[in-house]
């Protein structure tokens, strides 16, 4: 780790007693990403509210440098050790201080900051988001991997911590929202809706066969390549799924998925008497950012708002496991539990890795997640994980697997 750090510990901003506000210190962990946009568009439009503090990226060190000068960033780290000295020299003269390597990932997410929201995207955010939470820091996640592949572990440190992880996930966000927590015995179910991704009118075949571009090309939301192509596969429902099993502590027989093209419902919870409640809202990342940030208030934020007048028709579909089967993977991955969702969730980092470099097809993607599952099943080895470092270790087993199988696949 190259690090270069005064030694006095950063503190929290000062209450706004001007203007009755009490600004908050927000660090962001993926700074530079679709969510890390959409957390500095909401801080940059309230600045008697937030505060940026901490901000990190994996590799853009000029757009992280931006960021950081025009928040006024007490801190910026970038995850790629050989940046150091292109992140110093681009915040030279600042007064900002610069870190690299993924220990200077974790010591951002460590200093104490009102929010800490998580948004590095796959497995590299699993430690920062332990980091955050060991440091009795809030944590706003919209890094899916984090409870995908370490759920029980990551829900452990925040109970010990005393404060609810904030979802950030739209999906998330909404049930969040209408989910009562005092009487969760009433709830029989909690649905979770997609909208369906570019390929949802798609035959099986054509699906298979298609381009990183046409993946690529969602028809509601602007997101990063990887959660993009996620949403083709409905891979990301799956994720979602489990993220929600770990959120709300419920059992997969009580978690649904419907397809909803529209993206204007985000998140369902039916109770024991037939009332079933909803969540509406643009497709727009910035409100539930907008959420996590004032909670447990709620505050004005300049978002899209919707007009049910001009939207006039919402739909309905069942989930096709037979053309996405990237959504029953995930699903039997839950069933099984131990160490399963984790393998998968590696193995499919690997596969759209490889797609997006035109590697394997579309349709190899599935191959290369169940392949990987069934190696594990076969030995036995999807045991509970005991610690980060036995997580971390199946995870990079499962790369390993799935790069294996990612050679015989088309």
């Amino acid at each position: 780790m190259a690090l270069s750090m005064t030694q006095s510990a950063p503190l929290k901003a000062m209450p706004r007693t001007d203007a009755g506000i009490s600004q908050k210190t927000i660090s962001v962990l993926g700074a530079t990403g679709s969510v890390g946009d959409s957390t500095l568009d909401i801080i940059a439009s309230s600045p008697e509210r937030y505060k940026a503090h901490a901000l990190t990226a994996n590799s853009n060190v000029e757009k992280l440098a931006k960021v950081a000068i025009e928040t006024g960033a007490t801190f910026a780290a970038v995850a790629n050790e050989t940046l150091y000295g292109a992140l110093k020299q681009a915040l030279a003269g600042t007064g900002i201080e610069s870190g690299a390597g993924p220990s200077a990932v974790e010591d951002a997410a460590s200093m104490p900051a009102d929010i800490v929201v998580g948004a590095i995207v796959g497995a590299a955010g699993i430690r920062p988001t332990m980091a955050a939470l060991r440091a009795g820091n809030q944590v706003a996640l919209a890094n899916k991997e984090a409870l995908v592949c370490a759920g029980d572990l990551v829900m452990a440190e925040a109970a010990r911590s005393g404060q609810p992880i904030l979802p950030v996930d739209s999906e998330h966000s909404a049930i969040f929202q209408i989910f009562d927590q005092d009487n969760r015995n009433q709830i029989e179910d909690v649905t979770i809706t997609a909208s369906g991704g570019p390929f949802r009118t798609w035959d099986k075949e054509a699906i298979e066969q298609a381009s990183p571009e046409q993946a690529l090309n969602h028809p509601n939301w602007t997101m990063g390549a990887k959660v993009t192509i996620d949403s083709a596969s409905l891979m990301n429902k799956g994720l979602e799924v489990i993220e929600a099993h770990h959120l709300y502590q419920l059992p997969a027989s009580k978690l649904s998925v419907v397809v909803h093209p529209q993206s204007i419902i985000h998140g369902l919870v039916t109770y024991s008497d037939g009332s079933m409640l909803a969540h509406l809202g643009a497709a727009d990342m910035r409100i539930p950012v907008a959420h996590c940030l004032a909670w447990p208030d709620r505050a004005p934020a300049d978002t899209r708002r919707i007009s049910l007048i001009d939207i006039a028709k919402l739909t309905f579909e069942a989930p096709d496991v037979e053309r996405f089967p990237c959504l029953r993977l995930a699903l039997e991955a839950l069933e099984a539990g131990g160490s399963l969702p984790n393998i998968m969730n590696a193995a499919n980092e690997i596969a759209v890795a490889a797609f997006l470099e035109r590697k394997i097809m579309f349709g190899g993607i599935p191959k290369i997640v169940e392949g990987t599952m069934k190696h594990f099943i076969k030995t036995g080895d999807i045991k509970d994980a005991g610690s980060i470092s036995d997580v971390l270790a199946m995870d990079a087993a499962a790369r390993r697997v799935a790069t294996d199988i990612q050679d015989m696949v088309q």
